[in-house]
């Protein structure tokens, strides 16, 4: 037990789903794709300025949205809004303050307008992360977290939430990829691409 190489052990649960499974599965990703609605009133990154089921955020010509205190049910959210969570939320936030990332919230971000450069975020963010793990004693994964609200628990706790987070979003994203990729199109919306062929679901 003592010999066990506990960063390793941290990193590997995440660095084994990025690479086999999860950003494989983003391969080819398509702008239709990335912002493809598959039931009414989902919340997505729209144009600034644009109509939407919720207040926007960020800066930028893009603008994710989102309510503090969302309805019940939550709304289903597009790729590119997860994307958007987890380049922001999950790695960007965290990264600022643990591992000497740039500043970023969800109030000043400047969201992507295409799925590549969404990808590239999310490669930035997910390198520095990982890499900042890695570089993690066992003294430094044992001592309490900065995290606001949770300045009790070990970063080994918030490392854990991280990926927890991390695959939990990306394993939603797998799963809107296969409803676009059997054919679940939605015309008139973003995303939806009028006269596509497959089963349409009317608005």
């Amino acid at each position: 037990m003592n010999g066990l190489d506990w960063t390793g052990q941290l990193a590997a649960q995440l660095t084994w789903h990025w690479t086999a499974q999860a950003r494989p599965r983003l391969d080819g990703l398509t702008d239709a794709e990335y912002f493809f609605e598959p039931v009414a009133g989902c919340w997505n990154v729209r144009v600034a300025g644009s109509a939407g089921v919720a207040p926007h955020y960020g800066s930028g010509p893009m603008r994710i949205e989102f309510e503090s205190d969302p309805p019940d049910p939550a709304p289903v959210t597009t790729i590119a809004w997860r994307l958007g969570h987890l380049i922001v939320g999950v790695f960007g936030d965290r990264n600022a303050r643990y591992f000497g990332g740039p500043p970023m919230d969800y109030l000043s971000y400047a969201y992507p307008a295409t799925a590549e450069g969404a990808l590239a975020a999310l490669d930035d963010g997910y390198d520095r992360w990982i890499a900042g793990v890695n570089a993690l004693s066992a003294d430094e994964l044992a001592v309490n977290c900065r995290e606001p609200g949770f300045e009790s628990e070990s970063m080994a706790a918030l490392v854990l939430h991280i990926h927890r987070e991390a695959i939990h979003h990306l394993a939603e994203i797998a799963l809107l990829r296969d409803l676009w990729a059997h054919g679940l199109r939605r015309p008139g919306r973003p995303g939806a691409v009028d006269g596509a062929p497959g089963r349409t679901i009317a608005q």
